[in-house]
């Protein structure tokens, strides 16, 4: 599925390279598994029974697909690498787990690449994966399947190192027989595989941000910045893209709404291309097990002119909006 430069490849010495790097393997496990969660989600909404249910309010919803999907990633995951934490968004159930929804495969394209070197020497201990099992939950649920994305990131000693990121509607406006879903990763230091970088338009800027979460200190961060089209979409992740492949030339969201499992993965892609995802301070995110969970600070997503961004946040945003 990935196409990786000759320069990043190496032979694979035994079935399944057990010898690789921790990191490595781990993420060669999250392709593989995103790949799967990405499967049930389409399956749950194939179904019709989304099983949605309001978490915090009727903008903070869960789906069985969110329960579902999280139970393949965190259950999989956690069996193959028992002494890494693991931080999902939903809550654990007492729902006795569907083996079927396990997955034990590596990704054999991550298992070439070459592992950075200050990447090689990982422990167990110094890791952190942080899961959203689909993001933009309520877009799934009004059917705007394109905002939905599925998202394993890994961090270690708190910084953001690594993701994995499945699309599982892309091209779902292709027509019957086309290709569904798509997963990308990447590592920084190494690179990102599965998704182009892409450069925006010259003669307009664009801006991306929330869709369903807006509020005075978003609307005036967004005017602040001047932009010719604000492309108001779902999902963290979704919107990181819009950023990587060039349909947007920031993402900015001055309000503590999102989470670190929704910016882990995107965040260590964006970084892998050579972009950059701090918050509206120019602070860079934290990932340790032990951190809060909000990004009270906010989020700003470049892939260039990351300073411009934040030197034209309104004084009153950053005030108000505190790391």
């Amino acid at each position: 599925m990935f196409n990786l430069p000759r320069l990043l490849l190496h032979s694979v010495a035994m079935a399944g390279n057990t010898g690789a790097p921790l990191l490595l393997r781990l993420v060669a496990a999250s392709v593989s598994v995103a790949e799967k969660a990405g499967t049930i989600v389409r399956n749950v909404f194939d179904s019709g029974e989304l099983g949605v249910v309001e978490k915090d309010g009727k903008n903070d919803l869960q789906t069985q697909a969110d329960r579902s999907a999280q139970e393949c990633i965190v259950q999989s995951l956690s069996r193959q690498f028992p002494k890494v934490t693991i931080i999902g968004e939903e809550e654990p159930t007492d729902e006795t787990v569907d083996e079927s929804h396990l997955v034990t495969g590596l990704s054999e394209e991550v298992l070439k690449a070459v592992c950075p070197q200050d990447l090689q020497s990982v422990k167990d201990e110094d890791v952190v994966v942080w899961v959203d099992p689909l993001d933009g939950t309520k877009e799934y649920t009004q059917g705007f399947l394109d905002h939905v994305t599925v998202l394993i990131g890994v961090a270690v000693k708190g910084k953001a190192v690594a993701g994995v990121i499945n699309q599982p509607y892309y091209n779902y406006k292709a027509g019957p027989g086309a290709t569904l879903g798509r997963t990308m990763w990447g590592i920084v230091g190494l690179g990102a595989f599965g998704v182009e970088r892409l450069v925006p338009p010259a003669d307009k800027w664009i801006v991306t941000t929330t869709r369903s979460h807006s509020n005075k200190l978003v609307t005036d961060s967004i005017e602040a910045m001047q932009p010719d089209e604000v492309l108001r979409v779902g999902g963290a992740g979704h919107k990181v893209l819009l950023v990587i492949e060039g349909k947007a030339h920031a993402y900015v969201f001055a309000t503590p709404g999102c989470k670190k499992w929704d910016t882990c993965a995107p965040e260590a892609i964006l970084h892998a291309l050579g972009g950059r995802l701090t918050d509206i301070h120019g602070n860079a995110l934290q990932y340790h097990k032990d951190v809060k969970h909000p990004n009270t600070g906010g989020v700003l997503a470049t892939y260039s002119d990351h300073d411009w961004y934040l030197s034209r946040m309104p004084e009153s945003v950053k005030e108000a909006v505190k790391p």
